[in-house]
């Protein structure tokens, strides 16, 4: 039975790779393809409206584990299909999922294979954990310097406990989700009056200052301790 358990996020992982590649959904996230469908989307929301997120976070939590691109348009698109604060909540609660299924498949038994992967990215991302890894994941998470999947596999690496990557990562993906979700929102309205949509227009000045100023507050109890030490 243990072995089964060890076996599980390996299970997902292949059973995810093979959805997402064989059916070559990661080839559909664009805005062109979700404008081109417009009403035949918001037609099928509108008639399944507890399938429509059921089916929403699946797809979200495979590309999370998965690393397929298109993160940052599904954030998007789910604020198109779905209101807030439940598309902030199904954005963060899929995209931890995901998150915490790679984590998971660190710490066993694909931890040596990943590990060779990775080597490169987790040697600059070590002392960080090693000194205070609750403040350095909520660090990345808050800004993204390395890409996520990396950060899932580095946290795992150097010891983080689930239960702490867990909420560290509910919490620092939130203001991005949630800057991005809102975003969708006007999507509907762009659609319908043929004007041009970029993801440089909603990630603007504004939204990159208030993120690095909320890496920068999870930065404070490392501060703190060295204030402390001297």
């Amino acid at each position: 039975m243990k072995k089964f358990i060890k076996y599980l996020p390996i299970g997902f992982i292949l059973i995810a790779t093979a959805i997402a590649y064989f059916t070559g959904m990661y080839k559909y996230f664009s805005f062109e393809n979700v404008k081109e469908h417009h009403k035949l989307i918001k037609a099928f929301t509108t008639a399944h409206p507890f399938l429509t997120p059921i089916l929403y976070m699946l797809v979200y939590s495979i590309c999370s584990a998965l690393a397929v691109p298109g993160k940052v348009f599904l954030s998007i698109f789910g604020g198109y299909l779905f209101p807030q604060p439940l598309s902030t909540i199904y954005v963060v609660f899929s995209a931890t999922c995901g998150a915490t299924a790679v984590h998971l498949a660190a710490l066993t038994a694909l931890g040596d294979l990943l590990r060779k992967k990775t080597a490169p990215f987790l040697k600059k991302m070590k002392s960080g954990f090693q000194k205070n890894a609750v403040s350095y994941l909520l660090f990345l998470r808050f800004v993204i310097i390395f890409p996520f999947w990396i950060v899932n596999i580095a946290s795992a690496f150097f010891g983080v406990p689930v239960r702490t990557f867990v909420w560290t990562t509910l919490v620092g993906i939130t203001p991005g989700s949630f800057a991005f979700t809102l975003a969708g929102r006007g999507l509907e309205k762009i659609f319908e009056s043929e004007q041009p949509f970029s993801i440089a227009a909603i990630f603007n000045i504004q939204l990159k200052i208030a993120l690095i100023l909320l890496g920068i507050l999870a930065l404070v109890p490392i501060i703190i301790k060295r204030i402390k030490k001297s």
